[in-house]
């Protein structure tokens, strides 16, 4: 049973009390904006005060609960189960008016309040009306006493120095009464006191407060349960363990290491159910020592969570090097193997030689799947299961490279590897970070004295993606009979041969080899120089080097075991479901299905001409026209395949190609094929608020870099009036910097939701595939009234096959202001239509 009552701070802090936070609440964690917050509401009560001083604010509950330690006569002592923030906050208050009315005033006003509202002057014992929790004690401490230092960081000395900078503004047009504000502080400000009865469950109030996830993280509920288990030990093993612990590790470093914990033993946990899995795991422990010997784990592993997310402190220089790399990488689900593999060298049962060489595996898994276009399938639930699957009798390198090498698992072999190289579009697969890391590892392999620093270096095609003449007279030269140049091309143009990196890029552009290659052989980079070697850069020169890059990826990144069996193998599967969901008045190329399986487009074409698959019709030349060698699976069947696709709603120009507004790309295909995000390049947005400049500063680099100038207004134009009409903006964070216009956040009672990503390489992204599972545009109507809209405008045609997928439109649409000013009205219709009708809440506390 509990017993509420409306209060203020005055019936609560006078007369010998005393408030204790317990262990297992969080530390004081108030920011400048919730400090503005009561600031203000302060403020402006104080002022409404003085034509009516019977006016009151409520700012919300406190839950207390009857201290269960035996206190001395006279001290009421209480548990704060819910609201410490809050009477923290106003407590730290009361020391910054103390202060200053001492220093204006007189002394007499430090006696005064100290006696009434912040100490118990008769007690030596509990002489705090406030105890915090031990990581705040010393500070709170120090603001009691009025001897905090000056450049102090923690959270209680920045909210002392906020509130004692706010007393001190003097405005003559809004001058402070300062007796008027601790009296709106003392009885002006209303709160709810819920307090508990002796023999409550207090902890079981206060998950119920908290377990919704919206206050507290699961680190945060996990801490509390055991220290709620520790009722004696709580103290020491805070300071010893816990404490350490928490200075090393931020609240979601934490909240990772408890989920690490969990996949350890069940890769199929969620982070979502951090808390709940265990808790349960943590009700067969009865002792406190038991309790206590599961910190005291978590603390050591801690310190080895520490050592991944910062791989410069690690001393071993193998263990270390592949620890950045793992790092650089940015696939987070390595995490629970990497901290096995730490763990058994600290119990001693595998070496750093041996950990190195694991994380070698895993090193060369990543790059070798990405070669042969398998880099993100299946990923996630692959290396979530290693610690649980692999061999518990070989020595951990050889366990790890083992379980790697068995199964569907795409850990590509050597053969794979220089059939791949060859063929497949490498510059289409996986993250572009990642793109850009094989090339830099590349690099290092050459082992120059003087590397050359690649932080700022991109990816440049040196066969141009747009061909000019001299290009195409060159390329034309390699060219057999019945060959056609544009499948030549696009076969070769972003395979792993044709790439380099420079930090010229814009400069190089489509220019002919000639100047490129004086460019290339002024370089610092090895990769670049050997082009710069050669006299002309045609199929046979890009396929020599896709050799030699072959045979470095294979010197320098170990292949599977010879059990690796034919895992490696073209997924024709995933070619006939894409083409069975291939829509109608839709088509697609050799070239873009090639890519979706990691094969080239002659090996498709064949694969198609002599195995009958759903909607083959649907496939056209690069260009929009129907191949040559066309023939229908059924011999007798003779009608032409052009007149079917019309007949499907495919438009054909007068030289017989297809629109290209109506092409599938192969992003576009795999989402038909029903991979998962984690299985088709990352486009969701990640927040990293403490990070968000860095993001926003690298978007407009790259936007300006590679726009023109009008085109880069154009955009800033519109995202200024994104934000002006109330969307806010994310920002991706892979090596193309994308800009997300976040229209509702996560936090919204809706979820996020989002019209479009502007990619700074030129493209207007609409994400109809996501906005499909997003409320109120999970309604089909919507999706197609927003498609109608934006094909209004000029230079837009958006296929209605797409209206499950992500298509776009150049950002060079920006440019002309009518139809930006048209966009920005269609926007807003969207922007409208995502509100809910009460908005969002925030609470203080």
């Amino acid at each position: 049973m509990v017993a509420a009552e409306e209060t203020t701070l005055q019936r609560l802090l006078e007369g010998a009390k005393q408030y204790q936070v317990p262990l297992y609440q969080r530390t004081y964690s108030w920011s400048k904006i919730q400090l503005e917050r009561l600031w203000d509401d302060v403020r402006k009560l104080a002022e409404d005060r003085v034509d009516n001083p019977t006016v009151t604010h409520f700012i919300g509950s406190l839950v207390l609960a009857p201290s269960p330690k035996i206190s001395p006569a006279g001290v009421a002592e209480y548990l704060v189960v819910d609201g410490q923030q809050r009477l923290t906050s106003l407590s730290i208050l009361l020391c910054a008016i103390r202060d200053h009315r001492a220093e204006h005033e007189g002394a007499k006003h430090r006696v005064r309040l100290d006696h009434q509202y912040l100490t118990n002057p008769f007690e030596e014992e509990r002489w705090q009306k406030l105890v915090p929790t031990q990581h705040d004690r010393d500070a709170y401490v120090a603001c009691v006493k009025s001897t905090m230092k000056a450049d102090a960081t923690d959270a209680v000395s920045v909210a002392y120095r906020f509130f004692a900078d706010a007393l001190a503004v003097d405005d003559p047009e809004r001058p402070l009464d300062i007796a008027q504000i601790e009296s709106a502080v003392i009885t002006g400000l209303g709160l709810v006191a819920v307090t508990a009865q002796p023999g409550d469950n207090v902890y079981r109030i206060f998950e119920s407060l908290n377990n919704t996830g919206l206050k507290l993280t699961q680190a945060d509920l996990l801490r509390n349960y055991l220290f709620m288990r520790l009722p004696t030990q709580g103290p020491t093993v805070y300071d010893v363990l816990w404490r350490p612990l928490q200075e090393q590790l931020a609240s979601t470093e934490l909240e990772l290491l408890f989920w690490l914990d969990l996949v350890h033993r069940d890769p199929r946990v969620k982070q979502t159910d951090i808390y709940s899995s265990q808790q349960k795991r943590l009700e067969k422990f009865r002792a406190e020592d038991e309790i206590e010997a599961e910190v005291r784990r978590f603390a050591r592993l801690g310190a080895l969570l520490r050592v991944i997310l910062h791989p410069h402190e690690e001393k071993d220089p193998g263990v270390r090097q592949r620890l950045e790399r793992i790092s650089a990488w940015g696939t987070t689900t390595v995490y629970p193997l990497a901290l096995h593999l730490l763990d058994r060298r600290d119990n001693g049962t595998a070496t750093s030689e041996q950990v190195a060489q694991a994380m070698l595996y895993v090193e060369s898994f990543f790059v070798r799947r990405l070669l042969i276009g398998r880099s993100t399938m299946n990923i996630n639930r692959i290396l979530l299961s290693v610690v649980t699957e692999m061999s518990k009798e070989l020595p951990v390198d050889e366990a790890v490279r083992a379980y790697l090498s068995t199964g569907r698992k795409h850990y590509a072999t050597d053969a794979a590897v220089r059939s791949a190289v060859r063929s497949t579009p490498f510059y289409l697969h996986g993250r572009a970070s990642q793109r850009t890391l094989v090339l830099r590892w590349l690099e290092e392999s050459y082992g120059s004295k003087e590397p050359v620093s690649l932080e700022k270096a991109t990816i440049e095609h040196v066969l141009p993606q747009t061909l000019t003449d001299e290009w195409r007279q060159m390329l034309a030269a390699d060219l057999g009979p019945d060959e056609n140049l544009d499948e030549v091309h696009e076969s070769l143009l972003h395979t792993l041969g044709n790439l380099t990196l420079t930090g010229y890029n814009p400069e190089l552009g489509n220019k002919p080899f000639a100047a490129k290659r004086a460019r290339l052989a002024e370089s610092g980079v090895r990769l670049s120089r050997e082009i710069a070697a050669q006299d002309r850069w045609g199929r046979p020169e890009i396929h020599a080097r896709a050799d030699a890059l072959a045979e470095r990826v294979i010197a320098n990144w170990p292949g599977p075991t010879a059990q690796a069996g034919n895992q490696s193998e073209v997924p024709w599967e995933l070619m006939t479901k894409a083409l069975a969901e291939l829509p109608a008045g839709s088509w697609t190329t050799y070239g873009d299905l090639a890519a979706l399986v990691g094969t080239a487009a002659m090996p498709l074409g064949v694969r198609l001409s002599n195995h009958p698959v759903p909607n083959a019709h649907r496939v056209l030349q690069v260009e929009g026209r129907i191949a040559p060698g066309f023939r229908w699976p059924d011999p007798d069947r003779k009608d032409d395949p052009r007149d079917l696709l019309i007949a499907e709603g495919v438009k054909f120009d007068e030289q017989g190609r297809a629109d290209q507004a109506q092409r599938i790309s192969t992003e576009e295909l795999a989402q038909l094929a029903g991979l998962t995000p984690e299985e088709v390049p990352e486009r969701v947005p990640r927040q990293r608020a403490s990070k968000g400049a860095t993001y926003a500063e690298r978007f407009i680099e790259q936007l300006t870099t590679r726009q023109s100038p009008a085109v880069a207004t154009a955009t800033f134009v519109l995202l200024e009036a994104w934000t002006t009409m109330g969307g806010t903006l994310s920002y991706g964070t892979s090596g193309e910097t994308s800009c997300f216009l976040m229209a509702r956040r996560r936090e919204h009672e809706l979820g996020s939701i989002w019209p479009a990503v502007i990619y700074p390489s030129g493209k207007f992204e609409v994400v109809f595939q996501y906005l499909s599972i997003r409320t109120p545009f999970n309604d089909v109507a919507l999706r197609e009234e927003l498609r109608q809209r934006l094909n209004q405008l000029p230079g837009v045609d958006i296929a209605p096959a797409k209206i499950a997928l992500r298509p776009g439109f150049p950002l060079t649409v920006l440019a002309d202001a009518d139809a930006r000013e048209a966009l920005l009205d269609h926007l807003r219709w969207f922007y409208d239509q995502t509100q809910s009708p009460d908005g969002d809440s925030l609470a203080l506390d």
